[in-house]
């Protein structure tokens, strides 16, 4: 994206623990090899995989699964809040969000996810290089 993109003055954002980007609609959560390795290991596995429960195969690639009521299999819900049971090794795609492609493209798209993110908008500001950082991080 050109250093002109609408947020070239930068955005914040600031997780607000709502678990909405973890959960809704059938999707993919993509997570390569090593971060499978990575999940599998924090959660004591020593073989370096996960159950079906956890992770399925997508053509050539894989994603973690959801539970039934459409909440990421790692999403733990608390006390009014939500947190991820494997945040220190969670994928890339998690760790980006929400300074994906298809949320920088406009202003409105923006604002778009900013109606299930109530994090959007608020809290850390984050650079147009930091923006940029992220972004272009994607591994799926």
């Amino acid at each position: 994206m050109a250093r002109e993109s609408w947020y070239a003055a930068g955005l914040s954002f600031s997780c607000t623990q709502c678990g909405n980007c973890c959960s809704g609609d059938p999707g993919y959560v993509w997570a390569t090899k090593e971060e499978v390795a990575k999940i599998s290991a924090f959660l004591g596995r020593g073989d370096g995989k996960l159950d079906k429960e956890h992770l399925r195969r997508v053509g050539l690639r894989y994603s973690l699964t959801e539970k039934p009521d459409g909440d990421c299999i790692f999403l733990q819900r608390v006390g009014g809040k939500s947190q991820c049971g494997i945040y220190s090794v969670r994928p890339l795609q998690c760790r980006t969000w929400p300074f994906w492609t298809e949320n920088l493209r406009t202003a409105d798209s923006w604002n778009r996810a900013h109606q299930k993110c109530p994090g959007m908008n608020t809290g850390k500001a984050h650079t147009y290089v930091q923006i940029e950082g992220l972004r272009t991080q994607r591994s799926w």
